[in-house]
């Protein structure tokens, strides 16, 4: 089963996730430039975190236009699971594979903390290890996650901000996911979550579970 995690200029967690999907999970994850990245032969796509060409125009909105996305979108229709983490997820709602927007926080800084996250939905390819309800801690690190849609009710929300709603998100919501829960997009880093060396004493690794989830989804044949 292979991952692939795809790099654009100014991507900064797509070693962190590598590292986790190989040594702590035991998939087999490969880092890939956008630029040379097809589709065949991956299982599943992951697009970490980081600062795409800067976050210009607005984040996301650029490396949405590399014909990477043509490969994920053509993965994305065949079922297979796609995940985008914090610029991940402004990448994903920028190219249309996730609906609604990321914008400034609110207040309007960068933050970077630890958070909990509440799971509402088990029934996709990354969460589907967790229980119903459950609540986990994972940081986050952002100035673009305010995540907003018209009509909040109608997304497919995923997680939502647990006791704190650090950035202003309509709902609270932290992660969403398509229709039929194969492409999830979530603000928290689960790969900064994963393994006790990064973890402060009472935080738990609350982003585990979601790779657990993605290998067991993968060797069911998700």
């Amino acid at each position: 089963m292979r991952v692939a995690v795809i790099r654009f200029p100014g991507t900064n967690g797509d070693l962190d996730v590598a590292h986790v999907l190989n040594r702590v999970v035991g998939l087999r994850a490969d880092v890939v430039w956008h630029e040379k990245f097809e589709g065949e032969g991956y299982d599943a796509v992951v697009i970490p975190g980081g600062f795409s060409y800067g976050d210009w125009l607005r984040a996301g909105a650029i490396a949405s236009r590399s014909p990477a996305l043509k490969e994920i979108r053509e993965m994305a229709s065949d079922g297979k699971p796609i995940l985008g983490i914090c610029n991940g997820f402004q990448i994903l709602v920028e190219s249309g594979l996730l609906p609604g927007a990321l914008l400034p926080n609110d207040p309007p800084r960068f933050m970077a903390r630890w958070v909990r996250v509440k799971v509402l939905n088990t029934k996709t390819p990354f969460t589907a290890m967790y229980n119903d309800g459950e609540v986990a801690s994972m940081p986050i690190a952002h100035g673009e996650g305010r995540y907003y849609i018209d009509d909040p009710i109608s997304v497919n929300a995923v997680f939502t901000y647990h006791g704190e709603n650090p950035n202003g998100s309509i709902n609270s919501i932290a992660g969403v996911a398509s229709g039929d829960g194969n492409v999830v997009g979530l603000m928290p880093h689960p790969e900064r979550a994963s393994e006790d060396a990064l973890v402060p004493r009472g935080h738990g690794k609350g982003g585990l579970k979601l790779w657990l989830s993605l290998k067991e989804s993968l060797s069911r044949g998700w």
